[in-house]
């Protein structure tokens, strides 16, 4: 295939499109390209891309990447040529991710950062495409003790054994599989390691703390933080991480491994005191014992990012404290009927 579109725009792909990162990247993508979003919805949900739907230039599919996946065989893709244009770039996202229903995916989690994965790199492959991976800080390991900030050329330490490690190692071997396949296959392949995320879109009732801390300020409700009152996060939002995300995929040369995030540590309780006031609420904050896929991650070294990309951060954690309860709100009756 070649690197640049046959046609008039770009086919391009993403897996986990309708996730929480990966549909505000099919919005983005939209507008210059063909999106074409792959979904199993196990632990994402379509109401996040039902807006996309009428959009000629987009189309979901929902499939499992954990079983082989051949573009050919949808007809609904024969207006994007897919047959004889094939895909100029992947964007990889897809990999279950959930706070509450963590052990209930564990298989799945695997599967998607082995079998999965290398279904979709076969692709890039078959179509020579440019691949972008979305890798994660948990790779770094546990908080060092000093509190440092972490580099790309760091090596954490992670349990391969832990009930966890099909997600923390499972991401570890994913990149050494893209790695591998740039090696052996000569694609053009780039890694971010995203750290924590929050935004819009986010799952509700699922432990996530952000979505869950409006939920319940709107309620009236305690606040429920997994942790305690020491627990501390950096927080990035979603649109700084997929600016992040298209600025890496348009350098012309891949400069490996790069952090996405912000490196600007918070306490859990200041988050969730910020949002009661926000929201006007009478909610109290309660410490709950922490959930398995909550934990207190490093922070990021941005040097790399904005040396290479010109990227920092630009939403404030006020500003996305506002659009999260903004949207939370907007949605509520919606909320409640899908989810509630």
């Amino acid at each position: 295939m070649a690197d640049a579109p046959i046609f008039e725009k770009k086919n391009i792909l993403v897996t986990g499109g309708a996730g929480f990162i990966g549909s505000v990247l099919c919005e983005r993508l939209l507008k210059e390209h063909h999106v074409i979003c792959v979904d199993n919805l196990c632990t994402s949900y379509a109401t996040n891309i039902d807006h996309l739907l009428k959009d000629q230039n987009f189309e979901f599919i929902r499939a499992d990447i954990n079983q082989p996946l051949d573009l050919d065989k949808y007809s609904e893709l024969e207006r994007f040529k897919v047959k004889f244009q094939g895909v100029q770039e992947i964007y990889h996202l897809a990999c279950p991710t959930s706070a509450k229903n963590f052990d209930k995916f564990r298989q799945d989690t695997l599967l998607a950062n082995s079998v999965g994965m290398r279904n979709i790199l076969d692709l890039a492959v078959k179509y020579k495409a440019k691949f972008f991976q979305a890798s994660t800080s948990v790779i770094y390991g546990p908080r060092p003790a000093d509190g440092r900030l972490s580099k790309e050329a760091d090596s954490g330490f992670i349990d391969h054994l832990s009930r966890r490690a099909c997600y923390d190692e499972g991401k570890r071997f994913a990149e050494t599989m893209c790695q591998t396949y740039k090696e052996v296959h000569g694609i053009d392949v780039r890694i971010a390691r995203i750290f924590r995320t929050y935004g819009p879109r986010m799952p509700l009732f699922d432990g996530q703390m952000v979505p869950d801390f409006v939920i319940d300020a709107l309620d009236g409700k305690d606040v429920v933080i997994y942790g305690d009152e020491n627990f501390r996060t950096s927080l990035v939002f979603v649109t700084d991480v997929v600016d992040g995300i298209l600025r890496l995929m348009n350098l012309p040369k891949d400069p490996g491994p790069l952090n996405l995030g912000s490196d600007y540590d918070v306490k859990l309780v200041d988050v969730a005191q910020r949002i009661i006031a926000l929201t006007n609420s009478t909610s109290k904050i309660r410490f709950d014992p922490p959930l398995l896929f909550m934990s207190q991650l490093c922070l990021p070294d941005l040097t790399k990012a904005k040396d290479l990309l010109g990227w920092i951060p630009l939403v404030s954690l006020e500003q996305g404290l506002k659009k999260s309860i903004e949207y939370t709100t907007a949605h509520r009756g919606l909320i409640r009927m899908t989810f509630g």
